[in-house]
């Protein structure tokens, strides 16, 4: 890959059974750049986060990608009998980091910070959601993929989420966010759509700020 792309996909399919979701996926993803791709239920958004992160793997193509990967999936991966700072503490070993600073300033920002000794199974869905997003940035990737990140979050958390990934893009890291609804485009450098099983481009309006 050239020093201007981030991650690349080339030429993704993915079938399941006799049902073509991925036909040919191709789109590149910068420095320094928020990226949205947008897509109606059922067109295989997630599929394509999947293979992207690693966890899925493609029938045909590959998937180029430099440092390491932040990965927050739709569905929330947390163990209901560890409490956040236990989940901290196991993703800290998993991710080699010396402390935790990083995942604590993350609890802070999005009001997290209190249930620190709380077991994730007596959380609400939205705040299992935020610790979900704690452990994608909590190792500071390069490349942040995420599907549906602010799904439960109040207004006050989904302005938070926003501002947190504006000071990733400005630190030169790189966000692709995966939503199905189109209200938050503007906040995107650049958005496509998934359509047919293809990345299409999608002109994305002027950005806007928090």
């Amino acid at each position: 890959m050239t020093g201007d792309v981030s991650l690349r996909a080339v030429n993704i399919h993915k079938s399941y059974g006799t049902r073509a979701v991925l036909r040919g996926v191709e789109f590149a993803l910068r420095p320094g750049e928020i990226m949205g791709v947008i897509g109606e239920n059922g067109a295989g958004k997630t599929t394509l986060l999947r293979v992207l992160a690693g966890e899925l793997k493609a029938d045909r193509g590959e998937v180029l990608h430099r440092g390491r990967l932040g990965y927050c999936p739709q569905r929330i991966v947390v163990n209901d009998e560890l409490t956040v700072e236990q989940h901290l503490r196991y993703f800290q070993c998993a991710y080699q980091l010396d402390d935790l600073t990083r995942a604590y300033e993350l609890l802070e920002r999005l009001d997290l910070a209190k249930y620190r000794d709380r077991k994730a199974g007596v959380l609400s869905g939205g705040t299992r959601q935020k610790l979900n997003l704690t452990i994608a940035l909590m190792h500071d990737p390069g490349v942040v993929l995420m599907d549906e990140p602010y799904q439960g979050f109040d207004w006050e958390n989904y302005l938070n989420f926003w501002a947190i990934t504006d000071e990733l893009r400005d630190r030169g890291q790189s966000v692709l966010v995966i939503s199905h609804i189109a209200h938050d485009v503007e906040r995107f450098d650049r958005l496509h759509r998934l359509r047919a099983g293809r990345v299409v481009d999608e002109e994305a309006p002027e950005r806007i700020t928090t």
